[in-house]
């Protein structure tokens, strides 16, 4: 770990009611609701937004939204907008992740929009990366996340790129209980910072985050949080049980210890 504020988001997908979340927030609130080393962000269903939103203000959790449209208001049915999820307090909002990629059909271009519409609604995007297991076998690992890197933060301003948090999501370790080793996890966490310095600038490069976003359990995050390049983790499975989640805040509050 390095001197970047490590970030431990949980993506609870298409799980939880609002009251089902609330219960969860309070009980996350109760274990770590005044953590400041480790910077947390939940990102429910839209429709648990505003609840779970209420649940943890005043506390040193975040809210964040699992997607949005990049147009601000418009005739897409079933779709929310940037300024939408800012008033209801969201800070951070995940874009491109691979079940958007691959179930939804969004493309590098759509992605990127969202991005910069992000950005300009003051909301943090989180822009999800990563390959698929045909991919990697195929040794084109650092191809397929340089296009996506490249391509989703092309326009970004060099002044707000560290508003912009990566999560390295290699596709074939997302709930399928395979995770890749810590060296290979950094080794492409670095390939990211080094894009990222190519684009704005090593000393830019240097404070973006950069997440692992591939089964990150308590049984592993000691050793993934312990490389210089990851910054915290985008938690699916393990965010949506409080033990779990509070493990995995603590795992990255140690390893900030010299």
């Amino acid at each position: 770990m390095s001197h970047r504020t490590p970030l431990i988001a949980g993506n609870w997908k298409m799980n939880k009611t609002p009251a089902e979340g609330v219960e969860l927030a309070k009980a996350l609130v109760a274990q770590v609701g005044t953590e400041s080393a480790v910077q947390i962000v939940l990102c429910p269903p839209f429709t648990a937004l505003d609840a779970v939103g209420r649940a943890i203000e005043g506390t040193h959790l975040a809210l964040g939204a699992q997607n949005m449209h990049d147009k601000a208001s418009g005739a897409f049915t079933g779709e929310v907008s940037a300024t939408m999820l800012r008033g209801l307090h969201a800070g951070y909002v995940i874009l491109g992740h691979s079940e958007r990629r691959s179930i939804f059909g969004e493309d590098d271009a759509f992605i990127n929009r969202k991005v910069l519409a992000a950005l300009e609604a003051s909301l943090k995007p989180i822009l999800c990366v990563g390959e698929l297991l045909s991919e990697r076998e195929a040794g084109r690992t650092n191809e397929v996340v340089r296009i996506q890197v490249e391509k989703g933060l092309a326009g970004v301003p060099a002044g707000r790129a560290e508003q912009v948090v990566i999560a390295y999501e290699p596709v074939w370790a997302i709930g399928t209980g395979k995770t890749a080793t810590p060296a290979m996890a950094q080794e492409v966490h670095a390939f990211i910072r080094g894009l990222l310095a190519a684009q704005f600038g090593a000393e830019i490069a240097a404070r973006v985050r950069i997440l692992y976003g591939g089964s990150m359990k308590p049984d592993n995050a000691d050793a993934l949080l312990a490389e210089h390049d990851i910054d915290g983790g985008l938690i699916g499975g393990a965010s949506l049980e409080a033990k779990s989640f509070v493990d995995l805040v603590r795992s990255a509050a140690k390893s900030l210890a010299p």
